[in-house]
């Protein structure tokens, strides 16, 4: 039996708490001998980065290996994974029936790794040290942000490095991204924030806080453990974080985030390059996916990664 979209909508009262708490989940999307043996053979075309859009545009410099972003563009089980059914159900129902992927990423967290700053993101115009936002949403929105899935390809646990957030703080942006952060790779593990070993890929997120003399209330914190192949939806404007690698366990653990627009945003519209924490990368090989529904406004680049046939899937 085929599944639909609308068997993995999320109900009235699942809305009400998302809109509530800014996250929703965790959602089985693979079972865990299904996930470990796709991850057992997708391994090989991730060290492969050769047929990464980034990697062939022949730009990729800096600080951060972009080779490694979007891989979504050219590895099929990942653009499978972005349409599937028990994903795109859920965040269709957020942000409605046309919607698009524009981004995706990987987050290893290996033993004794520091763990990730609090952090909210909203134009993303942060990561580029840049005036200029990476995403822009119609003038009469309500909202900002984007809508990122998380996926466990690992076990996530509190000892390797799960997620963290802060319920309800998707609400009040507390970081300006006009600001700029300063690289230092030296920094790098060796930051302890109210106690926590916590950085944020050679920066420090504090440097874009409003008020420098606020901090989370890290009292009101949940930790997040998820099961290899289960995902967790949520606004990139909730203050989210990680725990540090432990280093009592040898289990690394890897995250797959995509994230999510209704076909109204506009995606990289003042830029042809893709810039991120010190490295660029051109855009010339880049488009968004469209996941569900149709695009009616014609101000995005897209692409076609339909590889299974899925009939919401259009282009």
């Amino acid at each position: 039996m085929t599944q639909q979209l609308s068997d993995f909508a999320l109900s009235e009262a699942q809305l009400k708490q998302f809109n509530e708490d800014g996250f929703i989940g965790p959602f089985d999307v693979y079972e865990p001998e299904e996930m470990e043996a796709s991850l057992r053979a997708l391994r090989p075309k991730l060290v492969n980065t050769k047929s990464s859009i980034y990697r062939q545009s022949g730009t990729v410099s800096g600080a951060t290996n972009l080779a490694n972003y979007d891989r979504h563009l050219d590895v099929d089980f990942l653009a499978d994974h972005i349409t599937r059914p028990q994903i795109v159900g859920p965040v269709t129902s957020l942000v409605g029936a046309d919607a698009l992927c524009w981004r995706t990423e990987f987050f290893p967290k290996y033993p004794g790794d520091e763990g990730t700053d609090w952090h909210q993101a909203d134009n993303f115009s942060n990561v580029a040290g840049s005036k200029y936002p990476q995403i822009v949403w119609p003038e009469d929105a309500e909202f900002g942000g984007t809508i990122t899935v998380w996926t466990a390809f690992t076990d996530a646990t509190v000892e390797n490095g799960c997620l963290q957030f802060i319920p309800g703080s998707h609400k009040t942006m507390n970081y300006d991204e006009s600001k700029v952060m300063e690289y230092d790779a030296n920094s790098i593990n060796k930051k302890e924030k109210a106690g926590v070993r916590r950085g944020f890929f050679g920066y420090d997120y504090r440097q874009l806080q409003k008020d420098p003399n606020w901090s989370p209330d890290e009292s009101k914190a949940v930790s997040m453990e998820m099961r290899k192949g289960q995902c967790i939806v949520f606004w990139s404007t909730l203050m989210h974080a990680s725990h540090p690698h432990s280093g009592l366990t040898d289990q690394m653990r890897l995250g797959f985030a995509a994230r999510y627009l209704p076909t109204s945003v506009r995606v990289y519209p003042y830029s042809d390059a893709l810039v991120e924490f010190g490295g660029e990368a051109s855009l010339e090989k880049f488009g968004n996916v469209l996941v569900a529904g149709k695009d009616e406004y014609g101000h995005n680049r897209f692409v076609d990664r339909t590889v299974t046939g899925r009939p919401f899937v259009t282009r």
